[in-house]
């Protein structure tokens, strides 16, 4: 008997794709369940869920009414309760009138009453889980899955969250989380003798829903699991205790390549593949699935794969969606008489409305476009790369591991430097690299550890440096600690001991005008942390705006009067000053001091913030002309 199963995963954003969750559908794919994925608004779920139901009622009442027709309508019916909607139905010439509305009305009330809760129709329910700062989301999610399924014990969370906070996870849903890896036969079903971490992924679960995952067209796996390290600020000793040295691919990879097709770049997540003694097979392998250097991709003909998956029955959910948006594609890229062509041929069989996209006319639209499609997909090819994108570990490299990497299209190459302990290796693993022709690098700087914001202002300019030097791109992704487990694991509140919220708010601030990283260019680098330690101590400390609209600021003298304030404050005065800048919280400063210097000076922290985006004010109008053109000379207003 076919079994219902739902996946999710919380709302929160997110690089990368449910590894989990796309091996747990390839498990109840080849069990022959029906199998759903969802992410996004729990609420829009369930409307989904009740206008599915209430159109496949409507369909056995009346079947001479295109119910599909008037999805969109139902829809917002049952999400509104607007009566004049149903006047929109146009129904009324139906002899079934009355029992229409009586379905309508009920589900209606299915939503709005949550009569859902008193019949799940899903019998199992997985929830993935990520960082633990994602509590909240994540355990309304879980709540939410308590309400769909037949049987709580039904329900299976796993995932990061799920294994490092598992006590805390039971204590506030009632439900016991699974820990780690499933990597054990007999998981999911008694007796079944499939390890689900071995399983190929469902590439098709990604098509089902409305989110993009920025990290797509990839194939994506693991070739070790676990690492032989345990960094006290790390999950992974946790989530995959034991170093699995080798986990081949390349059948993984032919396998989606048959159903899902080639996919351009490898995305590999492995924690630790430096620290395998099987490197080299490694290696081989990965050149053998065809990523070599100067390795090329031609994206294979989308349309194809799609109606083939539909013609299977396989996933005819996702890929009447992916079909659609593929012909919509084809219909904006043509022209005249070819474009009309496209738009009748979608006309004729209801596929111009995601809507009323059925498998069969899906089929009938193919057979007439795919010719078409075919001429105006782009067949232009790309280089293709691999990205070890959880890092690998300086301390581990040595000539032939480096001369191995160099073989495979690699980029960028991650390097861990979580702390100045590592500088030496770090930086001997950076030059071994540009010895074997590597260019592209990239890092994550831990830092609200135990570094001082000067061990992290320092691992920056090594990184500046040795780009000058080599002539290579290291681009640095600062990284914020959360801890793992405690009263800060489930939000991002947490400050290390030798930072201060202020600290924290400036780096982010700077990075949000780096759009998160810093990269070559000694003078970029400069600007935005300053040309030497004191300057960038300077700017930890200036007012946020500051740092957010630094030219203009600079522009109009604020900077410098908050330099030159700050540089005469006495030594109690700045006492009291800094006490209230770490805090970052100038809410109701004139409780904490009474003293008018120090609050005339902490004038440049409160003043402005609201103002520079506020319409009408003079600040934002200095900004606007600033804007139009940055080498005017402006003149500030005197109450500014």
């Amino acid at each position: 008997m076919k079994r219902n199963i739902l996946l999710i995963e919380p709302n929160y954003k997110n690089k990368y794709p449910p590894i989990g969750l796309m091996k747990i559908a390839t498990y109840h794919r080849n069990m022959g369940d029906n199998l759903v994925f969802y992410k996004g608004d729990l609420k829009e779920f369930i409307i989904n869920q009740a206008t599915e139901l209430c159109i496949g009622k409507l369909i056995k009442i009346d079947k001479s009414i295109n119910w599909l027709e008037k999805k969109s309508i139902i829809y917002q019916y049952i999400k509104t309760r607007k009566g004049s909607l149903i006047d929109d139905l146009d129904i009324t010439d139906s002899q079934h009138y009355n029992l229409i509305l009586g379905w309508l009305e009920n589900y209606k009330n299915y939503y709005w009453k949550k009569e859902y809760i008193d019949s799940p129709i899903w019998d199992k329910v997985f929830v993935t889980t990520l960082f633990t700062f994602y509590w909240k989301i994540t355990i309304e999610t879980i709540e939410f899955a308590k309400t769909l399924v037949k049987n709580h014990d039904d329900i299976m969370v796993g995932g990061i969250l799920a294994t490092i906070l598992h006590k805390e996870v039971k204590e506030a849903t009632g439900i016991k989380p699974w820990r780690g890896l499933l990597n054990v036969p007999g998981v999911l079903d008694e007796g079944n003798t499939d390890i689900i971490d071995d399983l190929p992924l469902d590439y098709s679960i990604l098509d089902e829903i409305d989110y993009e995952y920025p990290e797509n067209n990839a194939y994506y796996g693991y070739m070790t699991r676990g690492c032989i390290r345990k960094c006290p600020f790390c999950a992974v000793p946790t989530l995959e205790p034991k170093f699995n040295r080798y986990i081949p691919i390349k059948n993984k990879i032919e396998l989606t390549k048959q159903t899902y097709g080639e996919q351009r770049n490898l995305l590999l997540l492995d924690n630790n593949v430096l620290a395998s003694k099987n490197f080299e097979d490694i290696i081989s392998d990965i050149k053998d699935s065809g990523f070599y250097k100067g390795a090329t991709y031609i994206e294979p003909n989308q349309l194809d794969i799609a109606l083939s998956n539909l013609r299977k029955d396989f996933n005819s959910r996702a890929y009447i969606r992916k079909s659609f948006y593929l012909l919509q594609n084809l219909l904006d890229k043509t022209k005249g008489d070819t474009q009309t062509l496209v738009y009748n041929v979608l006309k004729q069989n209801s596929l111009l409305k995601l809507d009323t996209c059925t498998k069969d006319s899906m089929i009938k639209a193919y057979d007439v476009l795919k010719d078409l499609f075919e001429s105006h997909r782009n067949k232009s090819p790309k280089l293709r790369y691999v990205d070890f994108n959880q890092g690998v570990d300086a301390r581990l490299f040595a000539e032939e591991k480096v001369r191995l990497l160099s073989e495979i299209p690699i980029r960028p190459l991650r390097i861990a430097f979580d702390n100045l302990d590592v500088k030496e290796d770090y930086v001997k693993a950076i030059r071994l690299g540009a010895k074997y022709g590597i260019k592209d690098f990239s890092n994550y700087l831990l830092y609200n550890f135990k570094d001082t914001p000067e061990d992290l202002y320092e691992r920056f300019r090594i990184n500046i440096d040795l780009c000058d030097e080599l002539n290579i791109s290291i681009y640095s992704f600062p990284m914020k600690y959360h801890p793992l487990m405690g009263d800060f694991s489930e939000n991002r509140d947490f400050i290390g001991e030798h930072w201060n919220r202020k600290f924290i708010r400036a780096v982010q601030a700077i990075l949000n005008a780096t759009k998160g990283k810093i990269g070559k260019g000694t003078s970029f680098f400069e600007k935005a942390f300053g040309r030497n330690i004191d300057e960038y101590m300077e700017l930890l400390h200036m007012p946020e705006t500051y740092i957010l609209y630094r030219f203009f600021f600079e522009s109009i003298g604020l900077t410098e009067q908050w330099r030159k304030e700050f540089n005469q404050l006495s030594p109690s005065h700045r006492e009291k000053a800094l006490h209230i800048i770490y805090d970052n919280d100038f809410n109701d400063v004139q409780s904490i001091t009474k003293s008018k210097q120090v609050l005339s000076f902490l004038n440049h922290y409160t003043n402005y913030r609201k103002d520079i985006i506020t319409q009408g004010t003079e600040l934002y109008q200095l900004k606007q002309e600033y804007d139009k053109n940055p080498t005017i000379k402006l003149k500030r207003a005197n109450n500014i």
